[in-house]
């Protein structure tokens, strides 16, 4: 199993990025798909998740900003983060897991590489 994250960078506040996480070696379709962020040293925090299914789920810190998506003919889900904060500022994951979507980073069984997401002030 695979999973590669791109489309992190730099970004002034207000401006917008789109983050990719392409799977393979899994069935995509049947797997709820999660993102997370995380600060060195710090634990893996939940931003947003899609259930294998399309419902989706937020952190209340981006509910309104970001937007959570999947493509199961590509296996790929994507985050549109939009109205970009300073405070976004952290790596951001990719995770699989099978069935039910959670969100909790224990409950995910596959990880992306991670991605540098800076928004500058």
């Amino acid at each position: 199993v695979q999973l590669q994250a791109s489309g992190g960078g730099l970004v002034q506040a207000g401006g917008s990025l789109r983050l990719s996480c392409a799977a393979s070696g899994l069935t995509f379709s049947s797997c709820s798909m999660g993102w997370f962020r995380q600060a060195p040293g710090e634990e893996r925090l939940f931003v947003a998740g899609i259930n294998w299914n399309g419902r989706t789920y937020y952190a209340d810190s981006v509910k309104g900003r970001f937007t959570i998506s999947r493509d199961n003919a590509k296996s790929t889900v994507y985050l549109q983060m939009n109205s970009l904060k300073p405070e976004d500022t952290d790596v951001y994951y990719c995770a699989a897991k099978a069935s039910w979507f959670s969100t909790q980073a224990g409950g995910y069984d596959f990880w992306g590489q991670g991605t540098q997401v800076t928004v500058s002030s």
